[in-house]
């Protein structure tokens, strides 16, 4: 067992580093990363370097291997951590990257440990869960505050639950030893049933006696609920749970979490905190959010619609969108930025698989169409001919990890005569494998569970001038290094295009708009535009490195695309 006080405290003495945790109750998916992400935007604003942590209750690794379906888009870092969107939200607010430290899992800490007992790192010491665990844990919020001056972070589930004690154990001894540089805030739920028409505090109150069973006291309640919370339920809420009426902060629905920064700095927030963690503070004025939000809510008189052929969208009766989080962001990011509404319709990709023949029922109302990401063999047919339909119909079409695979095979098939062409993961005995597997190589790839190799993170690219990739980053100044046309995106694959078809491919017109380095991948594809008035596709994943307040260029470019076709439609 280390010396919890004697470290914690050489801590705080070298790097003057501040604490912030942020806890849910009642129920889960009420907005802790961007309430956290917000307050983040606010701190950063009043001058300090901060970052975040996500606390993961389960036992997986990492979010890889988690099915969107059930967890929600899993976001991927520039080291090539898979994780939690909870991730993309901290990098889209504070417009820094995330990766490794950022994140942990209840798997990997246990792990963590486990090995140290094996290895007699613990001396012979019985090794229990407490303290050795929270330890573990505090360890890491260590290493993920290395250099900022402000650490958030955030405990998956809700407060009572037995998975996520260990955390709230780490908090109460890091309270216990910094009481004046540790906090927690609480976001909890404020329903308003119809049938009353009025905010209830009742779960808050539960909430927090749940957190008063653990020997932790909430600094502040962030209340989330369909409407603002009144003074009324503040006093309330502040009398049954020993608090500041002050210390209510309220965090109501908006039509854009972009917004919520704002709703925060109205009530001061940042100045709240910053008071009870000993720091100074100053007004601060948000001028890029507010003009930014001011767009989100404008009219768009330029009004769009584009179909994401999709195939992770359904549980049970409901329709799923967390499964495709940053690539709506990234639309949406860009949508502001251009002015354009950008209507979004999901395509099942199973559905058109099962009617092929009638694919362009489905399509003809589209103005542009996106295959994103996947895996697996259900709903491929049906996305090629999506594919088709957009090249052969001339629709601005954007093909995204998988979509840039599944646009090589279905240009194979249909242009280049490649009959049966597919990629080596639907089919193994294919008579064309345009997309296959290749040996592994530590310098390209990671191994990824069971022998499974991946490229997963950042990789450089370099661009073919005078083609359309090139001149999107030309055009916004997006390069890497532009003497060597050398971008940088991040990868989450495995399966890679086949060089044996290069030249087949490139003989009937395709485009290979971007190679590694060393010319080994195929990185980007598109269609001349002598023939196709956008058709780009991409084995990186720009998605996850767009903001609000920096849309990616392929975005943009996507958009300003699909209008331009459609307002010449409409003079024709």
């Amino acid at each position: 067992m280390i010396d919890i006080h004697g470290f914690l405290k050489q801590t705080a003495n070298n790097k003057k580093t501040k604490y912030i945790f942020v806890s849910g109750g009642v129920l889960s998916g009420l907005g802790k990363g961007v309430t956290a992400a917000s307050l983040g935007v606010l701190l950063k604003e009043q001058g300090y370097s901060v970052t975040n942590i996500k606390c993961e209750n389960y036992l997986n690794i990492d979010s890889g291997n988690i099915n969107p379906i059930e967890h929600g888009d899993v976001f991927l870092c520039e080291d090539g951590l898979e994780a939690d969107l909870d991730l993309g939200s901290y990098e889209r607010f504070l417009g820094e990257k995330v990766g490794y430290r950022n994140f942990t899992t209840m798997g990997q800490i246990y792990s963590t440990v486990i090995e140290r007992t094996k290895n007699l790192e613990y001396g012979g010491a019985t090794v229990d869960a407490i303290p050795y665990i929270p330890e573990e844990v505090i360890r890491r919020i260590k290493n993920a505050s290395a250099d900022h001056d402000i650490v958030l972070i955030e405990l998956g589930g809700t407060a009572g639950e037995y998975q996520n004690i260990v955390y709230y154990e780490a908090y109460r001894i890091m309270k216990m030893t910094l009481p004046k540089d540790v906090i927690l805030l609480h976001v909890t739920y404020f329903p308003a049933p119809s049938h009353i028409n009025e905010l209830k505090s009742k779960p808050t109150q539960l909430s927090v006696k749940a957190l008063n069973s653990m020997g932790i006291q909430p600094d502040f309640i962030v209340g989330r609920g369909e409407l603002e919370i009144d003074e009324k339920r503040k006093e309330k809420v502040a009398y049954f749970c020993t608090m500041d009426v002050g210390d209510i902060i309220s965090n109501p629905d908006c039509k854009s979490i972009y917004e919520i920064p704002i709703i925060f700095n109205r009530q001061h927030f940042s100045q709240k905190v910053l008071k009870k963690l000993g720091l100074k503070s100053k007004k601060i004025a948000l001028t890029n959010w507010q003009d930014m939000v001011k767009n989100i809510y404008s009219e768009k008189e330029k009004k769009v619609k584009i179909g994401i052929i999709a195939k992770y969208i359904t549980t049970g009766d409901y329709e799923l969108k967390d499964s495709y989080t940053s690539l709506l962001e990234s639309i949406s990011h860009s949508s502001w930025h251009e002015k354009i509404e950008a209507e979004i319709i999901f395509i099942s990709a199973e559905n058109l698989e099962k009617n092929k023949k009638n694919a362009g029922t489905s399509l003809k109302e589209l103005d542009g169409i996106i295959v994103p990401i996947g895996w697996g063999s259900r709903g491929v047919e049906g996305k090629i001919e999506a594919i088709r339909y957009a090249r052969e119909n001339k629709i601005p079409y954007l093909g995204l990890c998988y979509g840039m695979q599944l646009a090589s095979i279905e240009f194979a098939r249909h242009v280049a005569g490649l009959e049966n062409a597919n990629t080596e993961e639907i089919d193994q005995n294919a008579p064309y494998k345009v997309i296959h597997s290749i040996p592994f190589d530590e310098k390209y790839q990671k191994i990824k569970g069971d022998g499974a190799s991946m490229r997963l993170g950042a990789y450089d690219c370099v661009l073919k001038p005078k083609t359309l990739a090139h001149e999107i980053y030309k055009k916004h100044q997006a390069f890497k290094d532009e003497r060597q046309n050398l971008i940088s995106e991040r990868h989450r694959h495995r399966y890679e295009f086949n060089n044996e078809y290069r030249k087949t491919l490139e003989d009937k017109g395709f485009v290979i708009s971007g190679t590694s380095p060393d010319d080994f991948f195929v990185e980007m594809i598109e269609l001349p535009r002598e023939i196709h008035p956008f058709f780009l596709a991409t084995q990186a994943h720009p998605e996850y490195k767009s903001a609000p307040l920096k849309p990616h260029p392929i975005f943009i470019e996507y958009l300003r695309a699909i209008w331009s076709e459609k307002a010449k439609k409409k003079k024709n």
